[in-house]
């Protein structure tokens, strides 16, 4: 007789009637009768367990219920004390099942590779294994932590109607025996019927999943992307991951550029403090460096992991996740760090779900960075503006002034709230009107608006003066968006430009006055120019203290407008004399021409001086001028209380020294041979002397200027040859034929006073002649 599975599909297949059955019945012995009865009963029995899986699993599209269920069903029919269905996880590479426990259902996951059940799912064939133990593949450590005893074991891959293995179905110790084949083929059937609900169950099941991972991964990112703040944007990513992968601890690390270094602040489940490694070093290194995931099903198998942390902490690490955080950009920001999964290691669907949480956060993390730097540069640029001097005021395209800073409320004596929120024409009237009307310019123009010491009105009647600055803002579109107002208060420069007025050129004056006073100073070549008034003291003695205070003003006045004309500076008064320098603070490369044309103008005033004074009856008045040209310590001297800007050093000296010898060789104007090489144009001058003035050690040619003005236009110029050659015998010793010239000199000018005195020392000389060393230098004993 066929087998009962033979004689249903028989049955099955011609789809025999009642008719069919009583023939057969009718060839059987009462003994085959008896066993067909007793083989149909089974039949019957799985055939009903056959139709039983097909209609329950219609009733369901829950995927434990079916596994449950499918368990149950196989167990019953062919008789086993356990059994465990396995599906196949395409994410992971896994078999799984689940186990209800407490109206809970706990999963099973190992390699779709391992043991028996990974090797029928991979064969295709099913096995029936008669002893559990002797078969290598089968794992006894699950008997020994259970105390279950495994004896035997059936074994059959689920597959679709197309041939696909979808999973395993795995029996334990049949109750009555060993397993048949005919309980194998049973199973084949059952689970060839139960394959497409199990299929349609687990597909249900991954898309109901997916669409609550993609809702609730929707709402952890609208959390964190409404977060600006870093850290607590940090915190809250970590406590995202936490949850995403259900997992004990997480560490977000990202990289500081500046330092090389991987950094967190946030480490759930440990105190919240910073952390900072080398970005090479550990698995978040490895991480960071290769730009791999690293997933770790034993911490403590793996050589990168160190153990010395959860030594320190307490901490038992089991397994680990580490995926590099990457920004649109395909940069590596970061790394994200998670521990111990709770209910298995990590598998390659939390590798797919932090993966794509991670590029949410990594834009999150950008985004807060940003932020981060927004605040940054308007602390920075709200502290520059702070920290100006200048006051600096922001309009926006309506005009409404947005903001002030603190030099500018001081330059308007207003508070904030007097001027924040106004509009300009609302602020700006009055005497101050003329900013509304620039800002209205600058708006309507787009280009900058300038304005020097322009006057404005405070909140105090007082009045200021700024240097006013009008200019367009816009976005990056260039697009305008306002205007920027800067204020630069410069009332006590201008105070100061006005005193400074006094002492120097307009010129020179504003340019000194934007350099900062600090003692100390520069060595500058500059013209020094010393004149003094002849027996002044004889002039004061006679006229009184009030007469002479009058006369040195006028006098002065005079004197310091030539000088300023001219681009020097009014370094002191002296009692009646003036010390003047010509080439600071600012050289102009004519400083030493400058200086003489100075002193022949003084010359010409002194005459006209001179004039009304013999008009009203009074003495004319004789002055002296020493001019120098030289190098000099240039700078502000004194205390860090009171300073003055002017001129020390020997060239100084020696230009007092000339203007006191002016006396000896009762001459005008005396300038240096330096002063003369340094001139650029033309003037009338003489040679006076080889000099050796008191205090110096190296003499110095001495030359006499004359006022073309002052000296007879025919005759002069032959006097100047006479007197020139005279001086070229002089300086050879030839002394007679010096005298002689001097005498055709003197017929041309009979008072010249040089020439007397030369006629003086040749007659001296022809009588009692120099050493053979002398070197014509005379030397001054007197300053």
């Amino acid at each position: 007789m066929n087998t009962s599975v033979e004689i249903v599909n028989r049955i099955l297949s011609h789809r025999l009637q009642q008719d069919d059955i009583i023939k057969i019945l009718g060839f059987l012995s009462a003994k085959e009768r008896e066993d067909f009865f007793r083989l149909l009963a089974e039949i019957l029995e799985k055939v009903a367990a056959i139709l039983d899986v097909s209609t329950r699993m219609v009733d369901t599209c829950s995927l434990n219920n079916l596994l449950a269920l499918m368990i149950q069903i196989t167990s019953e029919t062919v008789k086993a004390e356990r059994g465990t269905l396995f599906l196949y996880d395409s994410e992971t590479d896994e078999l799984f099942s689940r186990i209800l426990q407490g109206g809970e259902a706990s999963e099973i996951r190992f390699s779709a590779r391992q043991g028996i059940a990974g090797a029928v799912f991979h064969s295709g064939q099913p096995v029936i294994i008669d002893d559990a133990y002797a078969d290598p593949r089968f794992n006894p450590e699950i008997d020994q932590k259970t105390g279950f005893r495994t004896r035997n074991i059936v074994c059959a891959p689920i597959k679709t109607r197309g041939g696909q293995v979808i999973g395993v179905l795995q029996l334990l110790n049949k109750k009555t025996g060993p397993f048949t084949p005919e309980d194998l083929s049973l199973l084949e059937v059952i689970t060839s019927h139960a394959a497409a609900a199990l299929q349609n169950a687990h597909l249900f099941e991954q898309v109901q999943r997916a669409r609550h991972e993609e809702t609730y991964l929707l709402e952890v990112t609208t959390a964190i992307s409404s977060e600006l703040q870093l850290k607590p944007l940090l915190q809250k990513i970590m406590e995202s991951i936490v949850s995403i992968l259900d997992a004990e601890r997480a560490t977000l690390f990202l990289y500081d550029e500046k330092t090389g270094e991987l950094w967190s602040s946030v480490a759930l489940g440990l105190e919240n403090r910073e952390i900072r490694i080398p970005s090479h070093v550990g698995i978040a290194g490895s991480v960071f460096q290769k730009g791999e995931t690293i997933n770790i099903p034993d911490a403590y198998a793996d050589p990168r992991f160190n153990p010395e942390v959860d030594r320190k902490t307490g901490f038992v690490t089991r397994s680990i996740l580490c995926m590099p955080v990457v920004n649109r950009f395909s940069k590596i920001i970061g790394v994200a760090q998670v521990l111990n999964k709770r209910g298995g290691p990590f598998n390659r669907r939390d590798e797919k779900k932090l993966r794509a949480f991670s590029a949410q956060a990594a834009v999150a993390i950008e985004n807060a960075r940003l932020f981060d730097d927004v605040l940054n540069m308007k602390n920075y640029n709200e502290s520059i503006l702070e920290s100006l001097n200048a006051g600096v005021v922001t309009l926006n395209e309506q005009k409404r002034i947005e903001t002030a800073n603190t030099a500018a409320l001081r330059t308007f004596a207003v508070k904030a709230d007097q001027i924040v929120g106004k509009q300009a024409e609302e602020f700006f009237t009055g005497r101050n009107r003329w900013i509304a009307e620039r800002i209205d310019r600058v708006l309507a123009t787009g280009k900058t608006d300038l304005s020097l010491d322009a006057e404005i009105a405070q909140a105090d009647e007082r009045t200021a003066y700024v240097n006013f600055s009008g200019v367009p803002l816009r976005n990056t579109r260039q697009e305008p968006m306002g205007a920027l107002v800067v204020v630069e208060d410069v009332t006590k420069e201008k105070r100061l430009r006005g005193a400074l007025n006094r002492y120097m050129p307009k010129e020179v004056a504003e340019r000194l006055a934007e350099t900062e006073a600090v003692l100390g100073g520069q060595i500058q070549e500059v013209s020094v120019l010393f004149s003094d008034i002849r027996n002044f003291t004889s002039i004061s003695e006679a006229i009184g203290p009030q007469e002479t205070v009058s006369f040195l003003n006028a006098y002065f006045t005079e004197m310091v407008d030539i000088i300023f004309k001219n681009g020097g500076i009014l370094d002191k008064y002296i009692g009646d004399a003036i010390l003047s320098v010509f080439g600071t603070p600012f050289p102009s490369g004519e400083d030493a021409d400058r200086a003489v044309t100075t002193a022949v103008e003084m010359m010409r005033a002194l005459r006209q001086i001179n004039r009304a004074r013999a008009e009203s009856g009074q003495a004319p008045l004789a002055i002296g001028i020493g001019i120098n040209t030289d190098k000099v310590l240039v700078g502000n001297i004194g205390s860090l209380k009171r300073m003055d800007y002017t001129v020390i050093g020997d060239g100084v000296n020696l230009a007092s020294r000339l203007e006191s010898a002016c006396k000896f060789y009762q001459t005008g104007i005396l300038i240096s041979e330096m002063t003369l090489r340094q001139l650029k144009r033309s003037y009338l001058t003489r040679e006076v002397d080889c000099l050796r003035v008191k205090g110096k050690q190296h003499p110095v040619w001495v030359h006499e200027v004359f006022d073309p003005e002052a000296v007879p236009g025919s005759g002069f110029q032959d006097f100047l040859r006479h007197y020139r050659e005279a001086q070229s015998h002089y300086r050879r010793r030839d002394f007679a034929a010096a005298g002689r010239a001097l005498l055709e000199a003197e017929k041309l000018r009979p008072a010249d006073p040089l020439v007397k005195m030369y006629l003086e020392r040749c007659e001296a000389f022809v009588d009692r002649p120099p050493p053979p060393d002398w070197d014509g230098v005379w030397t001054m004993h007197e300053k």
